[in-house]
């Protein structure tokens, strides 16, 4: 499977491993694409399980609709849905990173019988993040995504001078160089960044989309030098899953995790999708 279609939209998506293996969906996050996972996959794959990881909305070129609503998580997880009906999947397992996972909790919550089991990469459970937003720092974390909501600013300022404060803010978050320039080169496609940043755009229009308790398994990784985000909201994530629930903390770590902690993650997943 190269690509799958929601209605008009169409998504690239890379489908590998064994066709007979436990499936297992990667959900990337900003501004990363699938290619975010590709250090772990083969991991993954050698332990006989198959991997489907899509260019999610706004990041696969035949998939970028111009209204930021089109954004609303709700829509995300609907995405991933439809990669699971055209895979002839009743369900698999779970894993997103970043905007990736927060699109996994919901999945996780709204949609627990398609979960088998839910791997959480750095992003802690909406809800927890919510209530962290007041009792932490994480609202300073957290200022650039104030910024990402403002229409047309956001995209002057991170792609002039060939993407210069796109590329630094990367790099001050633990990003290597050539990492750096092969999402920064992605993002300066036409309407490439403006669909990332609809993500952000979306987020006040989702007030009704909560994130409710989880009732699947749930492995949640989190590196403790994550300069996005902190350790109140990972820790309270565990109040909102009502399932087995472990918290592998990553000493040392960043917020890249599948790229940078990419045999560490794969063991963790695999042990977790055995377990589960």
């Amino acid at each position: 499977m190269d690509t799958f279609r929601r209605g008009d939209l169409v998504f690239d998506v890379r489908d590998a491993g064994s066709p007979d293996g436990e499936p297992v969906v990667l959900l990337h996050g900003f501004p990363q694409d699938a290619g975010s996972f590709d250090r772990m996959s083969p991991a993954l794959h050698q332990s006989g399980l198959r991997t489907l990881a899509p260019d999610q909305r706004g990041y696969s070129p035949g998939a970028r609709p111009g209204q930021r609503s089109d954004y609303r998580i709700r829509a995300v997880v609907d995405d991933t849905l439809a990669l699971l009906d055209a895979a002839g999947l009743p369900s698999a397992h779970v894993v997103g990173h970043d905007w990736g996972g927060i699109a996994a909790w919901a999945l996780a919550a709204w949609h627990p019988w398609r979960v088998r089991t839910l791997t959480v990469l750095s992003v802690p459970h909406p809800a927890a993040m919510t209530q962290a937003m007041v009792r932490s720092d994480q609202a300073l974390r957290s200022w650039y995504m104030g910024f990402f909501q403002l229409p047309a600013v956001p995209e002057r300022v991170l792609l002039a001078g060939n993407g210069t404060a796109l590329r630094r803010m990367l790099r001050q978050a633990g990003l290597p160089e050539d990492l750096t320039d092969r999402y920064v080169t992605r993002m300066q496609e036409p309407g490439a960044l403006s669909a990332a940043l609809n993500w952000y755009r979306a987020v006040p229009l989702a007030a009704r989309d909560r994130v409710g308790t989880v009732r699947v398994p749930t492995l949640h990784v989190w590196g403790d030098h994550d300069v996005a985000l902190g350790r109140a909201a990972v820790e309270a994530s565990a109040e909102f899953v009502a399932a087995p629930y472990r918290l592998e903390v990553l000493q040392g770590a960043n917020h890249w995790l599948p790229e940078l902690e990419a045999d560490r993650v794969a063991e963790l997943v695999t042990a977790h999708v055995r377990t589960g």
